[in-house]
């Protein structure tokens, strides 16, 4: 089962939202927050597996609760959801560590489909744009990983073949397809997905890419 918490100051918007999730048979409905205080005492206390996240709540915004819950618990995946498309939102929730952005008037059916996913480690950022953003920080073309990071800083610094894994990683490639261009077999690549994580010290590959990109190990 998916653990969900839904935190939203509109209770119509959380309560449907937890309502139409609570259907689905491999989703469980662990809590509902009314504001980003709530949201960040209810993440410590139920710690859900997925927080679908409102950005403009009060007490603190969604991007300033995500930003807590990601310093007490970084495994926990959460999904920013917002009515306004603004790119501003998008920088910041992944500065947070957000590893999704969707718009509120996304169909339900995606939005389970896009937990699933990134409970297999994808990112979801289902928004125009959100997609131009990724672009422009997958380029480095707004300066916005300044605090570039020097190998030397790391504990075990990456060889030459897994910066060359995480570079494809962050390009979105998966493991077959990053096996197929590097002529190496997929467990291999797996072998370097593991040993990145680890050098890291982050809890997926989905942290690995953002940890990466905001670090200036990536492009």
């Amino acid at each position: 089962m998916i653990r969900i918490m839904i935190a939203d100051d509109e209770p119509m918007i959380r309560e449907g939202m937890a309502f139409l999730l609570g259907q689905e048979a491999d989703f469980e409905v662990v809590g509902e927050a009314v504001h980003g205080g709530a949201a960040v005492s209810l993440a410590a206390a139920q710690s859900p597996d997925v927080i679908l996240m409102d950005i403009e709540m009060p007490v603190c915004t969604g991007i300033e609760a995500t930003a807590k819950i990601m310093t007490e618990n970084p495994a926990v995946k959460i999904i920013l959801l917002t009515t306004f498309d603004y790119s501003e939102y998008v920088y910041r929730g992944i500065r947070a560590g957000a590893v999704g952005y969707l718009l509120k008037d996304t169909d339900i059916d995606f939005v389970a489909t896009a937990i699933r996913s990134i409970m297999q480690g994808a990112t979801m950022y289902s928004s125009s744009t959100a997609a131009q953003v990724m672009q422009q920080l997958q380029a480095n073309s707004q300066g916005f990983f300044v605090d570039r990071m020097n190998q030397k800083e790391l504990m075990e610094p990456l060889t030459d073949r897994e910066l060359e894994v995480l570079q494809l990683m962050a390009d979105g490639l998966k493991n077959s397809m990053i096996a197929a261009q590097l002529y190496i077999s997929d467990g291999t690549v797996k072998t370097h997905v593991h040993r990145i994580i680890q050098k890291l010290n982050v809890q997926d590959r989905t942290q690995a890419v953002v940890f990466a990109l905001r670090k200036g190990l990536v492009h």
